[in-house]
């Protein structure tokens, strides 16, 4: 299983207390350090969309201009737009064996450990 996402972000946190606190092992992968590739972001596109995967209620969105959110159009545009400004992905992406649960959400975590 592997997290992703941002080590100080509050979500993240609630998500990985959550995960140690079942015993659960993971590895993380911290976005401000290591970036994500378009490749990961295809996988994840395909499974969920790549509209779900852009976090529209955080402040990276709502700092972006109109004319910014509303270039927003496609995969393409969207991957761009991830890589550059990766607080900008719904975090946590919570990867295990091909499936991904979006968010800090206990029953898809769950769904994901069986």
């Amino acid at each position: 299983m592997t997290i992703y996402g941002i080590k100080n972000c509050d979500t993240v946190k609630k998500a990985l207390k959550w995960l140690d606190d079942k015993g659960v092992q993971y590895e993380f992968h911290d976005f401000k350090k290591l970036g994500v590739s378009t490749e990961k972001l295809s996988e994840w596109s395909a499974l969920v969309g790549y509209e779900a995967l852009v976090n529209k209620k955080g402040t990276t969105w709502k700092k972006l201009s109109q004319e910014e959110q509303q270039s927003i159009i496609s995969e393409e545009s969207a991957f761009q737009l991830m890589q550059d400004k990766t607080s900008i992905i719904k975090r946590p992406v919570i990867e295990k064996e091909g499936k991904i649960a979006l968010g800090f959400n206990p029953e898809a975590i769950e769904g994901l450990l069986k």
